[in-house]
């Protein structure tokens, strides 16, 4: 048999294979969407406020805010792909500039989720007109830097950090940057 029926053989198994675990997988479906409260749609939230902040809206920022200058000075590392600099790794450049962006417009929507509490315990007012407000300032400005970084300009870049650092900085007057502290935090 040669080697050309052989593979022919071997992909027509596979596609079989697969057609059959998707066709098993879509009966098993319900018809009907989840219910809200249901386990497929019920958030669990693992991090607090501040937890949030250090681990994507400040480092996505700061990628953001790196953008203002020339992204050569951050040449790929010696591994890119075990990078923890997102301006160094395998998606360094433009792309870790979009990516950022995009981040931080996403992080809009978790900063919002119901149950989401402060690093002082107190629950996160997300029901407030002015957080929400907030947060759709900091999903406007992760566009804004998403579309500058599209446009690979550092010009751009630098109009849309402005953007994102107003962003946090209307946020932070209200709900972080307090005279007593950390135990202050998320009260007006």
């Amino acid at each position: 048999m040669s080697r050309f029926v052989q593979s022919a053989i071997v992909l027509a198994v596979a596609l079989a294979v697969a057609s059959a675990l998707l066709a098993a997988q879509t009966r098993g479906r319900s018809a009907q969407p989840a219910r809200e409260g249901t386990p497929a749609t019920r958030t669990k939230i693992a991090a607090n406020l501040m937890q949030l902040m250090r681990g994507v809206v400040y480092p996505a920022s700061n990628v953001v805010f790196a953008a203002q200058g020339d992204l050569n000075g951050f040449p790929k590392a010696a591994d890119p792909a075990v990078s923890p600099n997102p301006l160094t790794s395998t998606y360094a450049g433009w792309p870790a500039v979009e990516n950022a962006s995009l981040a931080l417009a996403e992080s809009a929507n978790l900063i919002v989720l119901a149950g989401r509490l402060c690093a002082n315990g107190k629950p996160a007012p997300v029901q407030r007109a002015d957080w929400l407000k907030f947060a759709q300032q900091l999903r406007d400005a992760g566009l804004a830097a998403y579309k500058a970084a599209q446009s690979k300009s550092q010009d751009a870049m630098v109009e849309a950090a402005g953007t994102v650092a107003d962003a946090c900085s209307a946020c932070h007057e209200v709900y972080r940057d307090r005279k007593a502290g950390l135990q202050d935090r998320c009260v007006p």
